[in-house]
């Protein structure tokens, strides 16, 4: 039997019950939720919400035109933590500042990363440091630069960046845009482009980690860790697993949630542009390719936007879900591994553009409406 036309069926399966009440999976709990506004004012297009490791009491809220603000106790901050929009090149689509993470070590030596677009369209990933005398004050002299990454087109470009449970920076690289990868970069190991990238950021500007599964060059790129990515735009690693789920945007039909278990020793071939979701784009097939855990087609959307499995403590009944939107319909997924089987459903219809979603330092989600607000997941009081 085809594996992946196997899978197929299930999909399909998780489709229809988005779509039918009387089809629906059992809820992961028949509370109210709700969300919260956060912070509703003072902010452009905000793209990603994340905390600090050292101050539970602040979010960090990254805004596209090229500014950092903290948001502390629901009060934004009026001062940039970082204002970088003099040098990130931000067209109002898909470029801009994108992406920020905190060093593991960030208490200790103040460091944490951003991934913007530079005047000429290219991914930057550099490090800068908080300031020496005001913890909500970065230092903008700090810049350096991790690494450069030529983009081919102005779409595509990922952004994410977040520290695995490994400690290694992992930095999500679109495919470099164009309808359909035209540059086929998704399945070339040797771009750095439509791949998952896993660097150590402990040595200056980086160093490959020994375990990487290219890393002598032979078959791709040392800094590869995965590929056939069309743009993971949101990434995250469970907090109490490691796992890594990865939200692929689509091209035409077809969004997808894809996997990676903690134990893997990378090279995951996650199938584009071979595959869009568990389905052959334009009659192509390949072996051994990687099939995502979940998709929805563009009927009930058109942009995911990857998640968190949420570990907090306000919610319990929620252990163990991972939640992911759509940025055109609002609408928010759940999603978990049960005894081997994964199962999902609509969670709740928002309206919002949802652009990300985040964690805080207890593991509580929020979810970010590009249209200018921060809000968190909670139950109806």
């Amino acid at each position: 039997m085809n594996l992946r036309k196997f899978n197929i069926v299930f999909v399909l399966v998780f489709v229809l019950m988005a779509c039918k009440s009387e089809a629906k999976a059992d809820p992961p709990s028949d509370r109210n939720y709700v969300l919260t506004p956060v912070v509703t004012e003072g902010l452009i297009r905000p793209l990603f919400v994340t905390a600090a490791p050292d101050d539970p009491s602040r979010l960090f809220i990254v805004d596209q035109p090229g500014e950092i603000y903290i948001a502390q106790e629901g009060t934004l901050l009026e001062t940039p933590f970082l204002d970088i929009s003099p040098i990130a090149n931000d067209n109002g689509n898909e470029q801009g500042l994108l992406g920020l993470a905190f060093h593991p070590d960030y208490a200790e030596n103040g460091y944490f990363f951003v991934n913007y677009t530079a005047q000429d369209g290219s991914t930057v990933v550099a490090r800068y440091s908080v300031s020496a005398d005001d913890p909500n004050v970065a230092d903008p002299d700090s810049e350096k630069i991790v690494i450069w990454i030529d983009q081919p087109f102005p779409n595509h470009n990922g952004g994410m960046l977040a520290f695995g449970p490994d400690g290694y920076l992992y930095i999500g690289m679109g495919d470099g845009g164009g309808a359909g990868d035209p540059n086929n970069n998704g399945q070339d190991r040797f771009t750095l482009l439509g791949a998952m990238l896993r660097l150590d950021i402990n040595t200056e500007p980086y160093a490959i980690p020994p375990d990487n599964p290219f890393v002598d060059g032979t078959q791709g790129r040392p800094e590869v860790w995965a590929n056939g990515l069309r743009n993971p735009w949101r990434f995250s690693f469970d907090r109490a697993t490691g796992d890594l789920y990865i939200g692929d945007v689509g091209q035409n039909q077809y969004e997808e949630v894809d996997f990676q278990p903690a134990d893997s020793t990378g090279g995951e071939n996650y199938g584009w542009n071979i595959y869009e979701g568990f389905h052959s784009y334009e009659g192509q097939e390949l072996a051994g390719t990687v099939q995502p855990i979940a998709e929805y087609s563009h009927d009930l959307g058109c942009s995911i936007s990857g998640g968190y499995v949420y570990r907090g403590s306000e919610l319990p009944e929620l252990d163990g879900v991972y939640l992911y939107g759509d940025y055109c319909t609002g609408t928010i997924w759940w999603l978990k591994n049960t005894d081997g089987k994964w199962d999902g459903d609509v969670f709740m219809n928002t309206g919002f553009q949802i652009s990300s979603f985040g964690q805080d330092a207890n593991g509580e989600v929020y979810v970010v409406d590009q249209a200018g607000q921060i809000l968190k997941l909670e139950v109806e009081k």
